[in-house]
C-alpha cells in the first residue's frame, strides 16, 4: 500500500527517505503531515530544545577510573565507567 517517498529537507536542502514503514506509523496515528526534516535535523532541534546536559564526575566501582555520569552519583550505589558497565551487562 506504501511505497518509499524521497523527500528534501527544509532545513538543509537534503534529500531523506520517508519509507513505507513510516509512512504507515504516521497513518496509524493520524498525521496530516509528512515531515519536513530529515532525521538528523530533527534530532538537532529537539537536542537544542532540551538544552545542555549536566554532567557529573564519579570513580568508576570497578576499575576506579573517571567517568562522567549524566546523573548526580548516590553514595550507596556503585557507579561504573561505560566500559565497565557494558561487561556487567555482557555478562547477565
Amino acid at each position: 500500500m506504501y511505497e518509499d517517498k524521497t523527500l528534501a529537507c527544509k532545513e538543509c536542502n537534503e534529500d531523506f527517505t520517508f519509507t513505507a514503514g513510516e509512512q504507515e506509523f504516521y497513518a496509524e496515528r493520524g498525521f496530516q503531515n509528512e515531515p519536513q526534516r530529515c532525521k538528523p535535523c530533527r534530532d538537532n532541534r529537539k537536542a537544542a530544545a532540551r538544552g545542555p546536559r549536566e554532567f557529573f564526575t564519579a570513580v568508576c566501582a570497578d576499575c576506579g577510573s573517571e567517568a562522567k555520569i549524566p546523573f548526580e552519583p548516590k553514595t550507596e550505589r556503585p557507579v561504573y565507567c561505560s566500559d565497565c558497565f557494558a561487561k556487567s551487562r555482557e555478562e547477565q
